[in-house]
């Protein structure tokens, strides 16, 4: 599964267009930036309410597939430059994580 088809299923957001032909194996829910850094399994989604640049950089070093922010979860300004300059996805949805994991896990099966 792409996260172009992540998007289309999903009706996901599109807030910083990254590669979109990129695969999604995982999916992985946290919001302790240092605890994703070292836990997120490469090429995962990455479902999170932090959207702020301390989250890109743990995307590029977790090298996931893209962040999803969940309940409509707000990107700052500096975050989603910083995503642009390093190509990194970040989507959007009103979902909380728990929700949108059972439907990815569903589509990754």
């Amino acid at each position: 599964m792409t996260v172009k088809d992540l998007i289309e299923r999903l009706n996901l957001t599109i807030m910083v267009e990254g590669e979109l032909d990129r695969e999604v194996t995982d999916c992985y829910i946290g919001d302790l930036l240092s605890w994703v850094m070292g836990r997120a399994p490469m090429d995962s989604a990455w479902l999170t309410v932090m959207g702020n640049i301390n989250s890109i950089a743990v995307a590029t070093l977790a090298d996931v597939s893209c962040i999803i922010l969940v309940e409509n979860a707000a990107l700052d300004d500096a975050a989603r430059q910083k995503a642009e300059i390093h190509g990194v996805t970040i989507l959007q949805t009103e979902e909380n994580s728990y929700s949108l994991a059972v439907k990815i896990s569903g589509l990754l099966s």
